[in-house]
């Protein structure tokens, strides 16, 4: 029972890029080792190790718990002043659902895409925009709850956590502590309870995982010296404050806060709330739809038809047998809705003026991707292969 009473909801894996020194198969090795039963991955920012982490942890029977620790720009995520915008607070978000999974996937997209200012940033617009099926944790030292506290601001930081939890709802927004050996994080993990018990905002203990042994403080090291800049043998160097921001067993965080067991129990609760399934065996593409009167296999060969004459002067027997053959071989594989979606895309490109490169990959062998115009180079002047689409 005792892997039950505590999760790990804030871990940094190698996708952190220059922070996080946990590789994912070996992290998730040690989680089975501890036998713990679920197991979050929070990376700064971004979510680009969901997949193999997702895939990992299931092989060992562990529920992958998907989130992110997300930037919040300090004013709007349009502002960009290099004085009052360089700096941006912590946020974790944990995905609850299916629901909660799609909007965690556009809140980081939002960072990226609209936010990017030193760090993929997002503001409490596109948190209200996107909170359904999300639990939020108020983070590290640098969360704004936090960083309020530090700065004496007590009372603003209610108000603060008080308007996070408004944003995800009463029962999804927690306090998180944190106990790394800091004086700050005892400062704030004081006022932290004290909130909670004026405000009703549950507890959470994490860890702020960053690697996997504690003997990998060094290693880290040297991945922040990287980031930075600097060497080893600098004095004013970034670094972590001490060794124990490792993937800690559960009799380990328990001795951090003897006290809070609920803020323990609350990670187990959480993790049994967060249910999300990837699909892997389903082909995700958009519906292509055919004009009237025609069925897409239909409009497949109909297309191509009108293509060779465009590309050939002379249209042999010999190009004639070689579409026919590609065109039966993508009908039984099912790769017309393929074709005919990167069709569409290559051909709104060219007739709005965007640029399109001369080949599109592992098609680049393909006579219909030549007489579609998706390439431009005709496979049999150079005599390329259709195999090397079926075998990339």
């Amino acid at each position: 029972m005792a892997n039950k009473k505590f999760v790990h909801l804030h871990v940094h894996t190698e996708y952190s890029l220059l922070d996080g020194a946990a590789r994912i198969s070996k992290l998730i090795e040690k989680a089975a080792a501890y036998s713990m039963d679920s197991i979050a991955i929070t990376d700064h920012g971004n979510m680009h190790g969901v997949v193999q982490f997702y895939k990992e942890a299931k092989k060992r029977n562990i529920k992958p718990i998907i989130g992110s620790e997300v930037y919040i720009a300090e004013r709007k995520m349009s502002d960009r002043d290099p004085v009052k915008d360089k700096n941006q607070y912590h946020l974790v978000l944990l995905a609850e659902n299916q629901e909660g999974y799609r909007n965690l996937l556009k809140i980081v997209s939002e960072g990226y895409v609209n936010g990017f200012y030193y760090r993929p940033r997002v503001d409490l617009d596109v948190l209200k925009r996107y909170s359904t099926g999300i639990i939020a944790l108020s983070a590290c030292l640098a969360g704004e709850v936090q960083t309020l506290i530090l700065n004496g601001n007590y009372s603003k930081a209610v108000d603060k956590a008080l308007e996070y939890r408004d944003v995800f709802g009463e029962k999804n927004f927690f306090l998180e502590l944190q106990d790394h050996g800091m004086n700050e994080q005892k400062i704030v993990n004081r006022q932290l309870i004290q909130m909670s018990k004026e405000t009703g905002i549950p507890l959470v203990m994490t860890n702020d995982v960053h690697y996997i042994n504690r003997d990998d403080a060094k290693f880290h090291d040297v991945l922040l010296c990287i980031q930075t800049g600097k060497t080893l043998e600098d004095d004013d160097r970034m670094s972590f404050p001490s060794d124990e921001f490792y993937l800690k067993n559960s009799d380990e965080m328990m001795m951090l806060f003897p006290d809070l067991e609920q803020a323990a129990e609350n990670t187990a609760r959480i993790a049994d709330r967060c249910n999300v399934e990837l699909d892997f065996n389903t082909i995700h593409l958009p519906e292509f739809k055919a004009p009237d009167g025609f069925e897409n296999e239909q409009y497949l060969q109909h297309l191509c038809e009108v293509g060779i004459s465009e590309r050939y002067k002379n249209v042999t027997i010999e190009i004639q047998d070689r579409l026919d053959y590609e065109l039966q071989v993508i009908k039984n594989m099912g790769y017309v809705d393929y074709f005919l979606i990167v069709w569409d895309f290559i051909r709104f490109a060219k007739l709005n003026q965007i640029m399109v490169g001369p080949g599109r990959g592992s098609v680049v062998g393909s006579i219909v991707a030549y007489v579609l115009k998706i390439t431009d180079i005709d496979p049999l002047k150079f005599d390329l292969l259709f195999e090397r689409f079926l075998n990339p």
